[in-house]
């Protein structure tokens, strides 16, 4: 087997060096790992300095990421005008807190970032963050140059640990939060997928019933001679409005569309909307919890960063996503900067589940506020995913019910017809 020079850092952040034998570079690095070393940099030990070498460097989870560097600086990617996909900002921040606690300065931790990612948003992004830094900048102030990828609660988390001397084990948090939040995306896109696709095909079996089998069939009737019964009248309009007037129908559908989306956009319009949204039956209880998850996972998250509370709580009501809750959470803030405690200031405001009032009551008396807020947002979305289960299993049988009602509906006023002729012939 050839010799490897290896690179590494020590639980304590120094810097060690040695050789060792391995297959290969893969193989050298996991070796170095398990002496208990964050391998930075395995050579093949005739390697010159001058070229390309090979290393490996740990990321999320353990797994090792062969990457290349040399002595000459990378060449910087341009902007591709690509927003950064959320899993990337995801898989940078856990990358990063796992590089940041090995001992790696920002700088050097970018470096490593920028050239074993394969994405060019990404790619440019960092490099431009590793710019600003050194030109002195801090991260969470280079951060604000990409709003739309690192929003106000992940520039004060990054704040808050650079203040603290915390910046990993911020970043670590703000890592899980980010997962937290990216599960629970996937969820509620996974529960409205099935129940999406089957009333798509259940619109597309009635339009082709209406627009194509009905039509064929009027000439028969037609001919026939004798009144149509109702169903069958009723049927033949329809289809009839459909063939002549789907232009105006869809205009329709658009123009309604349009007008609601710029009714929401104003903020009566929003607050109305957001106010029936949590006035719903059945789909009420469940908005709110999936808003208040949100709220306490995001201010469980900054407060356990060394956000201050009355910053968090201005973060957590622009994060929750409804205007109603948002509004509530404004007068607690307001009623926590007079004195009152969290709990006290959410039973006044009103919005709130008692769940969370008790629990971050609980919190308050036993000192573990950003803990029990936390642990209340897990709790939360486990009723709503079994809320959602429920909803969904709930889907499939009604929506065969209504096709089969509607088919059921067709196949009779087609056959009325001619069970009324029969008779008539008779």
């Amino acid at each position: 087997m050839p010799d490897f020079r290896y690179t590494a850092l020590d639980r304590s952040g120094k810097q060690v060096t040695g050789t060792l034998m391995g297959r290969d570079v893969a193989d050298a690095a996991s070796k170095v790992r398990s002496m208990g070393y964050y391998p930075v940099q395995v050579v093949a030990a005739g390697a010159g300095g001058n070229g390309s070498s090979r290393s490996a460097v740990p990321i999320t989870g353990g797994r090792t990421r062969p990457v290349f560097e040399s002595s000459a600086s990378a060449p910087t990617a341009q902007p591709s005008g690509k927003k950064v996909r959320r899993i990337e900002i995801l898989l940078f921040t856990r990358e990063l807190a796992d590089l940041i606690d090995a001992g790696l300065p920002i700088d050097r931790a970018l470096s490593v970032l920028i050239q074993q990612s394969d994405s060019d948003a990404l790619k440019a992004m960092l490099q431009r963050l590793q710019a600003d830094i050194r030109a002195g900048k801090p991260l969470s102030e280079a951060l604000g140059n990409f709003p739309r990828e690192f929003p106000t609660l992940y520039a004060n988390m990054i704040r808050a640990g650079e203040v603290s001397g915390q910046l990993a084990g911020v970043m670590t948090r703000l890592a899980d939060f980010l997962e937290k939040e990216q599960v629970r995306r996937s969820q509620i896109l996974a529960a409205l997928t099935y129940p999406a696709v089957l009333i798509t095909v259940a619109v597309i079996a009635v339009t082709f019933l209406l627009t194509f089998v009905i039509p064929r069939l009027q000439e028969v009737f037609k001919d026939m001679g004798a009144a149509l019964p109702l169903p069958t009248r009723m049927l033949l309009a329809i289809s009839g409005s459909i063939a002549h007037y789907w232009w105006a129908m869809g205009g329709g559908v658009l123009g309604a569309i349009a007008l609601f989306r710029a009714w929401i956009a104003t903020p009566s319009g929003r607050h109305s909307f957001d106010a029936f949204r949590l006035s719903l039956p059945l789909f009420g209880p469940l908005t709110l919890k999936i808003v208040m998850a949100r709220f306490v996972r995001t201010l469980g998250t900054l407060l356990s960063g060394g956000v201050a509370i009355l910053e968090s709580l201005d973060i957590a009501a622009t994060a929750v996503g409804n205007s109603v809750t948002a509004s509530a959470v404004a007068s607690a803030r307001d009623s926590v900067r007079q004195g009152e405690t969290l709990s006290a200031a959410m039973e006044k405001a009103g919005g709130f589940l008692p769940l969370v009032i008790h629990m971050s009551a609980v919190g308050e008396e036993t000192g573990r506020l950003a803990g029990m807020l936390v642990r209340t947002a897990d709790t939360l979305d486990f009723e709503v995913d079994n809320t959602m289960r429920r909803l969904t299993s709930l889907v499939e049988p009604l929506v065969v019910l209504l096709m089969g009602g509607f088919v059921g509906f067709v196949v009779l006023s087609i056959l009325l017809p001619i069970f009324q002729s029969s008779t008539i012939v008779k």
